[in-house]
């Protein structure tokens, strides 16, 4: 059985940009767009909802929507437009998902989500799975997050990547609910056992390659959060640990230090700009997390916070900043500079 490991869709987090970035520190960790919901799809910019660089295979498009025909619509285009996976949100619990009756909401109806997974899986031959909490509100017995998966798997999907958490849909706040609902990992780790023929992968306040380690003992696969954007580092990390075959080049581009990474970076971020990006500012912002647990970090992060660069020669002093940064700090795990 293949390795799940993944990072997860984050709103206003994991962009093309973020991906390429996230691309350049790993070949083989699968990264997952941002939620798209299908009517942004249907009726909005289509090329701006679904267009990705082709570095960034292995990549998934995850959906977010209630409507079977809407859901099948936009897998088949999923397909056409060359992803490697279609993933259907039914874990986000925001009070404007909420009231267009998707995301974790669509726990409480299993059969709905059932449907969805009928049509998105006729409409594609692409793999198509499921996010989703441990439960809503006061649905959240072990019996009936089983009862969820063994409808929603007979619909066939195979692959199910769990929150470790509930989700309160009134009362919390989306940022609330990443972190104030307790962490459940042996309820996750219960489902494999009882449903031994799915792959399941869990998610949730995993921050380390110890903790990677120790989830994979008990399910297939892990899938990291905000730890993977606060501390990009971790995804070459994670990069060498499990995937070591994979290990005679760099992940990508020849990339093996920190100022490879932002060397290789900068260099697509002039690229976008030549093809019209008119707001680098916004690419750039994914390098913050790059120089995270290193002596001067914080200086990194402060100069992208007040210089965000606008004109190519603004990216050339950012590198000049890297050089003041980076080498007099060694890199994690005798990585080198």
């Amino acid at each position: 059985m293949k390795k799940l490991v993944s990072v997860a869709p984050m709103m206003d987090v994991t962009d093309r940009h973020c991906r390429v970035l996230m691309r350049i520190l790993s070949r083989n960790i699968r990264l997952y767009t941002e939620m798209k919901v299908t009517g942004a799809i249907i009726h909005g910019n289509r090329d701006r909802a679904l267009d990705f660089d082709e570095s960034e295979h292995p990549v998934a498009l995850q959906l977010g929507g209630c409507d079977p025909d809407e859901l099948g619509y936009c897998a088949k285009l999923a397909g056409q437009w060359g992803y490697d996976e279609i993933n259907l949100n039914v874990g986000c619990p925001s009070d404007r998902v909420r009231h267009a009756r998707f995301g974790a909401s669509l726990m409480a109806s299993p059969d709905l989500v059932a449907e969805c997974i009928e049509a998105m899986i006729e409409a594609t031959g692409i793999p198509v799975t499921v996010k989703t909490r441990l439960g809503i509100d006061h649905l959240d017995t072990y019996d009936f997050l089983a009862g969820f998966m063994e409808t929603v798997s007979d619909a066939g999907c195979r692959t199910f990547y769990l929150h470790a958490r509930k989700a309160w849909l009134k009362g919390l706040s989306p940022k609330q609910n990443r972190s104030i609902p307790p962490l459940d990992y042996e309820r996750v780790y219960r489902l494999k056992r009882d449903f031994p023929h799915l792959e399941i992968a869990v998610n949730g306040g995993i921050s380390s390659i110890s903790q990677i380690r120790e989830h994979m003992k008990h399910v297939d696969g892990v899938m990291i959060g905000r730890e993977a954007y606060k501390n990009l580092w971790l995804l070459r990390e994670m990069e060498e640990c499990f995937f070591p075959n994979d290990q005679e080049e760099p992940p990508c581009s020849g990339a093996r230090t920190r100022k490879d990474v932002i060397r290789i970076y900068l260099s697509y971020v002039a690229s976008r700009m030549g093809q019209g990006e008119r707001r680098p500012g916004q690419m750039v912002r994914h390098l913050a997390g790059l120089c995270h647990g290193q002596e001067g970090a914080r200086l990194w992060r402060n100069h992208l916070t007040r210089h965000r660069p606008g004109t190519r020669e603004e990216l050339a002093i950012l590198e000049n900043v890297l050089t003041m940064i980076v080498p007099a700090t060694p890199i994690a795990r005798g990585a080198g500079t």
